[in-house]
């Protein structure tokens, strides 16, 4: 990864927060740690024997702060794998951008919208950042996804911006 993992990890942690006990998002899904979503993605039998805990365990007692963040850092790698193999120049990107975009490649946003991941691929940035919003409808339903999409375009177009400089 050609940014700092910790600074990512921060960055996550402080919009999405840190329940160390499973609880229900704003969507109603059951969640753990630092937006560990434990009914489409839950735990692995690998990370499971990383923590040394069983699923029993961690749905009665929870999770410790350093399990959170492992746990953090493993769905970062998967959403920067994720973002690599959509968009071709990831690379060059600065440094807020790819954090914006792994995050919600994180969240499961950016993958589910091939018409921005195109104009992105395009050099479309502007064109990118007002498609983003347009098919996701928990854009409307929630706030928090809201919110973390908003950065996500309010990055877009702060790169627009400079490209066009």
């Amino acid at each position: 990864m050609k940014y700092e993992l910790s600074e990512f990890v921060k960055m996550v942690a402080k919009h999405e927060g840190m329940v160390l006990e499973p609880y229900k998002d704003s969507l109603g899904i059951s969640t753990i740690g630092i937006g560990r979503n434990l009914e489409d993605r839950g735990i692995t039998d690998t990370e499971l024997d990383y923590i040394g805990k069983t699923l029993e365990d961690i749905l009665e007692v929870g999770l410790t702060e350093e399990e959170a963040i492992e746990l953090l850092k493993k769905d970062i790698d998967e959403a920067n794998v994720k973002v690599r193999d959509k968009i071709q120049d990831f690379d060059s990107f600065p440094f807020y951008l790819k954090m914006e975009l792994v995050n919600s490649a994180y969240r499961g946003l950016i993958q589910d919208s091939p018409n921005t991941l195109e104009l992105i691929n395009k050099g479309d940035f502007a064109g990118a950042a007002k498609e983003f919003t347009n098919n996701v409808p928990a854009y409307k339903e929630s706030k928090g996804i809201k919110k973390r999409m908003d950065r996500v375009v309010d990055a877009l177009n702060r790169y627009a911006e400079e490209v066009d400089e």
